[in-house]
């Protein structure tokens, strides 16, 4: 029997491949570090931490580093003045499933240097737990909760670390882990009965449910458009 013809979701369910061997995603190289002036200077300063580099998509720069040094090497990506890392424009995650590690993926840019970084920090499923950053970059506290939410990762010293997108009772676990059911862990039934016996007012404000002033003023609103229909 022939072999079947590899696809790209071959190659989401194989995983990520060793920097210089290349993805899906598009070409990727090793790279040289003299190329870019901040890996090389992560390199020389914190060559311990530093698991491995590549270039993906022709000139991403992207940088593994161990996560129990996370927040010192993105404090000093950010504070150094030859790198100045001010923004932090996404913080995400990624799971390949097959109990490998979950990737918490940091994309920086410096305004003052014209210089763009994704920094990988891959978590064990069995300790997703890493330092927040939201003390460096305030655009880091949203972004956390909803990894947080989606993949279960804990951000250590963040300053409201709950659900952003799900319920704070959402009993099912995350739902962007390779393990999670397609339709949910619970049956149908199960999920139908949980909706139908929750506590509305536990998610709307009295006004939103028509409740009190509110309710008058939406009332007026609507007698004003009527009246301005009759004198059109």
């Amino acid at each position: 029997m022939p072999e079947r013809e590899k696809t790209g979701l071959d190659a989401v369910d194989e995983g990520p491949r060793t920097p210089g061997t290349g993805t899906s995603a598009g070409p990727k190289s090793s790279g040289d570090p003299v190329d870019h002036p901040t890996v090389s200077a992560l390199l020389a300063r914190h060559g311990e931490a530093v698991l491995s580099h590549a270039v993906n998509a022709g000139d991403q720069w992207v940088v593994w580093i161990d996560p129990r040094s996370s927040h010192e090497i993105l404090a000093w990506l950010k504070d150094d003045a030859e790198h100045r890392y001010d923004m932090m424009s996404d913080v995400t995650g990624v799971d390949y499933g097959g109990g490998r590690p979950v990737e918490v993926v940091y994309q920086m840019f410096s305004t003052e240097h014209g210089r763009a970084l994704r920094i990988r920090c891959p978590l064990p499923v069995d300790a997703l737990e890493i330092d927040s950053v939201c003390d460096l970059w305030k655009a880091a506290d949203w972004l956390e909760r909803e990894v947080y939410d989606l993949f279960g990762v804990v951000f250590h010293g963040h300053p409201d670390l709950r659900r952003i997108l799900m319920p704070d009772d959402y009993a099912e676990g995350h739902p962007l882990r390779k393990d999670f059911p397609l339709r949910g862990r619970f049956s149908r039934a199960e999920q139908t009965r949980r909706a139908l016996n929750q506590d509305v007012e536990r998610y709307y404000l009295a006004e939103d449910l028509g409740h009190g002033e509110p309710q008058e003023v939406g009332a007026r609103s609507l007698e004003r458009g009527a009246e301005a229909e009759g004198e059109g």
